[in-house]
């Protein structure tokens, strides 16, 4: 056994403490302790939170399922995504796959946002600032006015006028919707893209300074304006006197249309590291919820009178998508929204649970419709259009060109918006449906014919 090493004076020698191995293992220890329950506290923090499900949020569900509009009547889609709610959806029997094509506009100016069709008349905007009036049974332009050098939104129309805001110039105006002349403008202080809506005689409108606008539709006067959390890109949705819109600060804010009182905010949970999740994606209201996507990647639902959260959904990347939200026959109510990760998804409206998803193959960027029992979505990548049964999720109908808003309708035409084109289709009647097969099956048969014949004609 070796002897314990000594002082001169014969004490035991001192160690020095790096040459004590027990006390270096504990002091590491220690540390590597120490550190994982920081490392912990960090990614308990810094994480992507969790979805949300909250069931005791209130959920009204309707009382009466809203009526079809009967074959052979239009019906005036003034604003977008139809409705001061945005919810998208027309109930209409008359419009369904297959379709043939009466008239085409386009291979103009790339068209982002779709058009509004009133009284047998399509108005939009196209990114260059074109106002255009075209006639819906011809495609025919009616008129035409440069309003702007830049647009990225949807006219409104109420009693005989348009009313349409533009990116650059950062300005708002009132058109006569006969003939395009202007009757009012207003500068603004800001670019905006925030589609407006016009409701008891008071046009609504976001900015990209954060600020949300009231002025009286008769003059551009301004009434109020209330500053929420971020830049508003989206279209304020209104229901009950109440606006909600969602900003670029992650934050969702409903306003007393009235006055511009804010009535309630809620934060979105944001992704991982802490970065707030933005909202690009204009609300849609219904059942007594607000619905929209986020570019944290989820689809959320509130309570629209207390701002509460009633569920999330995360899917794989951004949601600019707006969500249409829509009882269609034989179905739930059901939320319709599409991702950047290339799928268009179908959420129960009360719960957040998917009811099926649809692999597009590439972006989804813009708004969906709901036409009938369809469902109309388009891809960025590929820029094609899909029609998708509401009840199944199963591809009912494909088109060759789309990109952002697919389709709007008149119940009885469907217009499809390709990347800088408008399609006017009508639904094939099962009489022409029958009359197309029986041609195509006699063209078959006289091509066969004639193979049958050159064969025989060689072998002589």
């Amino acid at each position: 056994m070796t002897d314990t090493p000594k002082t001169p004076d014969g004490g035991p020698e001192k160690v020095p403490w790096y040459r004590q191995r027990n006390r270096i293992i504990g002091v590491i220890v220690v540390a590597l302790v120490a550190l994982g329950a920081i490392a912990l506290i960090a990614w308990n923090e810094l994480k992507r939170p969790d979805d949300v499900s909250n069931p005791d949020v209130p959920f009204e569900q309707p009382v009466k399922k809203p009526k079809p509009v009967p074959e052979n009547k239009t019906v005036n889609w003034t604003t977008f995504r139809l409705n001061p709610q945005r919810t998208g959806y027309l109930p209409v029997n008359g419009i369904h796959p297959p379709f043939k094509r009466i008239w085409k506009y386009g291979d103009q100016p790339l068209l982002e946002f779709p058009p509004i069709v009133v009284n047998g008349v399509l108005y939009f905007v196209d990114n260059d600032g074109h106002a255009r009036a075209l006639n819906a049974d011809t495609g025919r332009e009616i008129w035409h006015r440069r309003i702007a050098s830049l647009n990225a939104s949807t006219p409104t129309y109420s009693a005989g006028r348009l009313y349409i805001v533009n990116l650059e110039p950062g300005h708002v105006l009132a058109m006569n919707a006969k003939n395009g002349r202007r009757i009012w403008q207003k500068d603004l202080p800001c670019r905006s893209e925030s589609s407006p809506v016009v409701v008891h005689g008071r046009v609504y409108f976001g900015c990209e300074n954060g600020v949300l606008y009231g002025l009286k539709a008769s003059n551009g006067k301004e009434v109020w304006e209330t500053s929420v959390s971020g830049a508003i890109k989206g279209a304020p949705a209104y229901e009950d006197g109440t606006l909600f819109v969602g900003d670029y600060g992650g934050v969702v804010t409903a306003v007393r249309a009235k006055t511009g009182a804010i009535k309630w905010q809620s934060d979105g949970l944001g992704s991982s590291f802490g970065r707030a999740g933005s909202f690009y994606s204009t609300p849609a209201v219904a059942y007594g919820r607000v619905y929209l996507g986020s570019n944290d990647g989820r689809v959320y639902s509130f309570d629209k009178n207390t701002g509460e959260l009633a569920w999330t959904h995360s899917t794989g990347d951004w949601v600019y998508s707006g969500p249409s939200v829509a009882q269609v026959p034989g179905t739930p109510p059901t939320v319709y929204i599409g991702s950047f990760d290339g799928n268009v998804y179908a959420l129960d409206a009360r719960s957040g649970e998917s009811r099926w998803t649809f692999d597009m193959g590439g972006r989804v960027i813009g708004s969906l419709s709901v036409i009938g029992r369809t469902v109309y979505a388009a891809t960025f990548d590929g820029t094609n259009t899909y029609g998708l049964s509401a009840k199944s999720g199963r591809k009912v109908f494909e088109f060759h060109t789309g990109a952002y808003m697919p389709a709007v309708s008149d119940g009885e035409k469907l217009y499809l918006v390709g990347y800088s084109s408008i399609h006017a289709l009508e639904p094939t009647t099962y009489k022409e449906l029958r009359a197309s097969r029986r041609a195509e099956a006699k063209r078959k048969a006289a091509r066969k014919k004639a193979r049958r014949q050159a064969a025989k004609a060689s072998q002589q």
